[in-house]
């Protein structure tokens, strides 16, 4: 497995730091992520040797597990196509079927595609100058390119561009609805800004945080919760949600 992109480690003392907030779920929140990180400990997330493999993954993983994802960039890589100029490069049937074990290979060959040619059209295929300036004007044109949801987008923000923007995944909503705080259905955007509005802090407590939600969920809040032994138990929740 390729090492983290960033890095980051020792982030629980950070926690404190944040902004108070207005809302009733904010100490909770923060709480949820020291229990975490003296837990797990830091995860570096997101498994990267480059920015650009970040992004991959990032349209890659949508709707399939890790595993199948870690197999189709190391076809990308034993190719040698996993950069903005290699994958430009391919045909599309060449580009779908490297990345075969994803899954929807097709689909998301157009996507990656579409992601390709809007970095070489921002930056020449610079990353990390495509990804540059204000969060939510990035945001908002990253939105722009086929294939690219919010989940999507706030994973390549967050852990390819640096910026401050949380990931709200199927995984974040599970633990927050067991633990009270949201009812489920509400809106991405609208749990985005709580989330960042409980722990606006540093940087590396965004990635940390996302990643400890994720090992979580499928380790004990998982569709049918499996609470002995999980961090969070001692928390109020509801294990039959």
């Amino acid at each position: 497995m390729a090492g983290s992109v960033h890095g980051w480690t020792e982030w629980i003392p950070l926690i404190d730091r944040a902004t108070p907030s207005p809302t009733d779920s904010a100490p909770t929140i923060r709480r949820i992520y020291k229990r975490l990180y003296a837990h797990y400990g830091p995860q570096d997330w997101w498994p990267a040797d480059s920015p650009f493999e970040v992004v991959v993954g990032a349209v890659l993983t949508q709707n399939t597990a890790w595993s199948n994802v870690v197999k189709a960039i190391a076809a990308l890589k034993k190719a040698r196509r996993l950069t903005v100029a290699g994958m430009r490069a391919l045909g599309d049937d060449q580009l779908a079927d490297l990345i075969r074990p994803a899954g929807t290979y097709r689909v998301k060959a157009r996507r990656l595609r579409a992601v390709v040619d809007w970095l070489w059209a921002e930056s020449g295929g610079d990353v990390r100058k495509a990804l540059s300036g204000d969060l939510e004007t990035v945001r908002r044109r990253l939105l722009a390119v086929h294939g690219v949801g919010p989940e999507t987008a706030d994973s390549i923000l967050l852990y390819a561009g640096r910026h401050r923007s949380f990931v709200i995944d199927a995984y974040t909503r599970r633990v927050l609805r067991r633990h009270r705080l949201i009812d489920g259905d509400e809106p991405y955007e609208s749990l985005r800004e709580m989330m960042k509005g409980a722990i606006r802090l540093d940087l590396g407590v965004f990635g940390e945080y996302h990643a400890l939600l994720v090992q979580v969920a499928k380790e004990h809040c998982r569709v049918r919760a499996r609470c002995e032994g999980c961090p969070l138990d001692s928390l109020a929740h509801d294990d039959a949600l």
